[in-house]
């Protein structure tokens, strides 16, 4: 069933494009980056024994993006690597992301408060809704068909005007669901974080936040090397991906170097995740990689649409509905015919 179908009502929210025009915008009066840094280190899925070292040492090399979410179960952990880096909070970008669960205002409440504490930081700059999707609290994966995510979304908008967090934007929406929050906010959508790399680049939907002043953050942005995409979809690796060989050579970079350059280049925000010390470091190279306008126009013509986190069928929902591959519940069921 298709999401529209299941949510009584959706967040809102306004930007500076508007269907019923610009609404006035609460400005967060607490100190911090202007601008989300264009490059952060992710932590979905780092293990809680080497994520605090992660974060340590990607702040005290150059980094000042973290990107965190309460469900990836490591938030304490990340905050033991911010305070052991002993940087100043103003100089840092910290994101967090609000569970399925906690979409309840009293749970949005509670659950901002235990990520702060959890991180260590007395605010955040930029609090997201994970899915536009609302699960009964305790209950798993069972959605909430009563309770509207504008609902949740007034709640977020509290969070901002109690100095919780500087900003509120979303993840994972379909361009229906936005356009819908476009119409009810009182705080402007400052980001959307979703799945965009070479094999699903979404340039049009990338193209359309743009236009709305919306922030792209690219969340999985080398593609399948991440190890729980492991026989998802049949694509090879973006990291023995032939053309992405030849076109790092022809750059003197690495592979996930040039795919997290091109990331850049387009104007997306990058978060690839690691642990590892040299990758971290390795990473960072991506900025020193710059392509021709022939050149992105090549990698334009490599896309595979092909998405890897699609949680849709566990849920059973239909998710990204207007998007390049979204959920197909009906799937295996056609292949039995």
């Amino acid at each position: 069933m298709k999401i529209n179908h299941i949510l009584s009502a959706v967040i809102g929210l306004t930007t500076t494009v508007s269907a019923t025009g610009p609404r006035p915008e609460v400005v967060s009066h607490l100190d911090g980056l202007k601008d989300i840094p264009s490059f952060g280190l992710g932590t979905w899925l780092s293990a809680k024994d080497k994520v605090a070292d992660a974060v340590k040492y990607a702040l005290k090399h150059g980094y000042n993006h973290i990107d965190a979410a309460l469900i990836y179960g490591n938030e304490k952990q990340v905050g033991k690597g911010i305070a052991a880096a002993k940087v100043h909070r103003k100089d840092i970008w910290v994101t967090s992301k609000l569970w399925n669960a906690d979409h309840r205002r009293e749970k949005v409440h509670s659950a901002i408060r235990e990520t702060i504490a959890d991180l260590g930081v007395e605010y955040l700059d930029l609090y997201l809704m994970h899915w536009p999707v609302a699960f009964v609290p305790g209950k798993g994966t069972r959605l909430v068909r009563r309770t509207g995510i504008l609902t949740t979304w007034r709640a977020m908008e509290d969070a901002v005007r109690q100095n919780l967090t500087r900003h509120i934007g979303i993840s994972n929406f379909a361009r229906a669901d936005v356009e819908e929050l476009l119409r009810e906010a009182e705080i402007r959508l400052y980001a959307h974080e979703f799945e965009t790399h070479p094999y699903l680049q979404q340039q049009e939907f990338v193209d359309y936040h743009r236009r709305a002043g919306i922030k792209v953050i690219a969340y999985s942005p080398l593609a399948n090397t991440n190890p729980t995409y492991d026989g998802h979809k049949p694509v090879g690796p973006i990291l023995e991906d032939l053309f992405w060989e030849n076109l790092a050579k022809e750059k003197g970079c690495s592979v996930p170097q040039a795919v997290l350059a091109w990331g850049l280049q387009r104007g997306t925000v990058v978060i690839p995740k690691s642990v590892h010390a040299t990758y971290i470091k390795e990473n960072l190279g991506a900025l020193d990689v710059d392509f021709s306008e022939g050149e992105m126009a090549q990698i334009g013509a490599t896309d595979k649409k092909t998405r890897f986190n699609d949680p849709g069928k566990e849920w059973g929902l239909e998710l990204f509905a207007d998007l390049d591959d979204p959920t197909r519940l009906w799937d295996d069921e056609l292949n039995e015919l």
